[in-house]
C-alpha cells in the first residue's frame, strides 16, 4: 500500500455536492483512513469564469498509479466531466494525483508528482493540513516552502464540510 494525495476541484454545477460525492468515492476506493483537507474557494486559473472549490485528500491504496488514474478519470466522467476539456477551463470535477508515495513518473499519460501543483495555492493549502511533513522528491521542497514561493491568488478557506 502507498500513501496517495489527490487534489479535488470543481467550478460548475453544485460544486459542494460534487466534492462530497468525490469524497465518498475515494473512501470506497481507499484501503484505510482518509484524511480530508478543508475546502477552499479560489479564483480560476486560466479561461474558466467561475470560482472553484478545491481541497485535497490523503489515503492509502493498493492500486497501481495507472489503475488509480483510470478509476479517477472514470469517476470524473460519471459525474459529467467532458473527456478532453479545455486546458484550465471550467470543470464539473477535477481529480489529480499529486503524489503516490515518493514515486516520480514522467509519462505522457501520467505525471507524478503532478506537474503544476507546486504553484497552486488551492492545492498546497489543503495539502498542508493533511500532508505537511511530505517533501517533494523532485523539488526537494516541503509544502510550506512551496506555499511561500507560489503565485498569490484570491483564495479563502470555507466552512463547508465534505
Amino acid at each position: 500500500m502507498e500513501t496517495v494525495v489527490v487534489a479535488v476541484g470543481a467550478n460548475l454545477g453544485d460544486r459542494l455536492k460534487t466534492i462530497q460525492k468525490a469524497g465518498k468515492f475515494i473512501e470506497k476506493l481507499s484501503d484505510g483512513l482518509v484524511e480530508k483537507g478543508s475546502i477552499w474557494e479560489s479564483e480560476p486559473v486560466g479561461p474558466a469564469k467561475y470560482t472553484f472549490l478545491n481541497t485535497a485528500v490523503k489515503f492509502k491504496i493498493s492500486l497501481s498509479p495507472a489503475e488509480l488514474l483510470k478509476e479517477l478519470k472514470s469517476f470524473e466522467q460519471q459525474c459529467g466531466r467532458e473527456e478532453n476539456p479545455e486546458r484550465w477551463g471550467p470543470r464539473i470535477l477535477d481529480l489529480d494525483i499529486i503524489r503516490y508515495g515518493n514515486l516520480v513518473i514522467q509519462k505522457e499519460s501520467l505525471i507524478i508528482p503532478h506537474s503544476e501543483y507546486s504553484r497552486r495555492l488551492f492545492v498546497l493549502l489543503p495539502m498542508l493540513q493533511i500532508d505537511a511533513g511530505w517533501c517533494d522528491p523532485q523539488l526537494e521542497m516541503t509544502i510550506q516552502a512551496m506555499i511561500e514561493k507560489a503565485p498569490q491568488i484570491d483564495i479563502q478557506k470555507t466552512e463547508l464540510n465534505w
